[in-house]
């Protein structure tokens, strides 16, 4: 850590989000999957009720803002691997696809302690006021820029 706080800004934001990034991927592709896949069997998993393809691919555009077509190749490569499945009009996650996640959180258990451990809880609770107006403002601009 530096002696000098930086003020925080896009540049610190970008830097922390490839620097953890990066200690993801490492983990996942042992496991042969990647970062975008993740997140599509993360959607699946923890959605509250069944979701149909349109529905789990917005809610991956939600959290990625990546391309409905790339969303859509991401998903037929889950289906094609056996990780996400059609029932009807609905996707659902295999119990693979749940292991599978389950694998991957607890080798990335250990590097999180280490990354996270030791910053005070009210430090955590600033920076997470922080982005969460960032990604509310963000989101808000994104809109204004898709109308």
């Amino acid at each position: 850590m530096t002696s000098t706080a930086p003020l925080a800004d896009a540049r610190l934001l970008g830097l922390a989000h490839y620097a953890a990034r990066g200690l993801l991927e490492h983990v996942l592709s042992r496991h042969g999957i990647t970062f975008t896949q993740q997140v599509a069997l993360r959607a699946a998993i923890t959605a509250d009720t069944p979701q149909t393809p349109q529905e789990l691919s917005a809610r991956i555009h939600d959290s990625l803002k990546t391309d409905s077509a790339d969303i859509h190749a991401v998903l037929d490569e889950l289906l094609a691997r056996q990780l996400l499945t059609l029932d009807g009009a609905h996707i659902h996650p295999t119990d693979t696809a749940r292991e599978l996640l389950t694998a991957i959180g607890a080798d990335t258990a250990p590097v999180t302690a280490r990354v996270w451990g030791g910053i005070p809880a009210e430090d955590l609770a600033a920076a997470g006021r922080v982005l969460a107006l960032v990604t509310e403002r963000a989101n808000a601009e994104l809109a204004a820029l898709s109308t």
